[in-house]
C-alpha cells in the first residue's frame, strides 16, 4: 500500500509535558497518531506525525495556540526484511529524486511496517515506487 497523506509539523516548547498536552488534546478528539517523529532543537521540538484526520486535527492544534504546518508525504506499508530502505532509496535515486527526510517503524516480530518519506517530488516518488 502507497499513498500521499498530509503530515502535521507541529512546533512545541522543549519542555516536559507540551507533548503530552497536544497528544491528550488529539485523543480526545478520536484523532489516532498513525505515525510520529519528533527532532529537538535549542528551543523547541518539531513533531512531525501522520493522523487519521489532518484537517480535524490542525483545528485542535490551532485552539491550543501551536504552530502547525501540514504538508505532503508517501505513506507505505512494507514488508519489514533486510535491504527494503536501500531498495527505495535506490529507486528514488535512479529516478533523481531526493529524500528530505524520512521516518518507519516495525517490531522484529511485524511481518509489516509502515514508511512516511518527504521527498523534493511526491508525485515522482509514487510513480517510482509504484
Amino acid at each position: 500500500m502507497i499513498s500521499i497523506e498530509a503530515q502535521l509539523a507541529v512546533f512545541l516548547d522543549n519542555r516536559p509535558g507540551a507533548l503530552a498536552r497536544i497528544c491528550q488534546a488529539l485523543a480526545r478528539e478520536g484523532i489516532n497518531i498513525l505515525a510520529l517523529s519528533i527532532s529537538d532543537t535549542v528551543d523547541h521540538a518539531v513533531v512531525r506525525m501522520v493522523v487519521s484526520d489532518s484537517k480535524k486535527a490542525s483545528k485542535i492544534l490551532d485552539g491550543l495556540h501551536v504552530t502547525v504546518q501540514e504538508r505532503d508525504v508517501v505513506f507505505m506499508e512494507v514488508p519489514n526484511k533486510p535491504g527494503l530502505l536501500a531498495q527505495i532509496a535506490q529507486k528514488l535515486a535512479a529516478a533523481g529524486i531526493n529524500i528530505e527526510y524520512a521516518y518507519c517503524t516495525a517490531s522484529a516480530s511485524q511481518e509489516f511496517g509502515n514508511l512516511v518519506l518527504r521527498t523534493n517530488n511526491i508525485e515522482e516518488t509514487i510513480n517510482a515506487l509504484s
